[in-house]
């Protein structure tokens, strides 16, 4: 797996999920904040398998050539 998520956009990501979830419990309580565990994967692995499909890359490292 490649890192293809950068710092800020984890944090993003992480923040959001984490705001999301939170729903689930407080709020308005219901199981649709489950769906911020896709952006807490996410950003926690570093890897977003949909900026993988459309090329995207967020992440300041380049990639080496093999």
């Amino acid at each position: 797996m490649e890192r293809n998520v950068g710092t800020v956009d984890r944090v993003v990501r992480i923040v959001v999920g984490l705001l999301l979830i939170s729903q689930v419990f407080w709020g308005l309580q219901t199981n649709w904040g489950w769906i911020g565990l896709i952006p807490l994967v996410t950003g926690l692995v570093g890897m977003c398998p949909a900026y993988r499909l459309l090329g995207l890359s967020t992440c300041p490292i380049e990639r080496r050539s093999a």
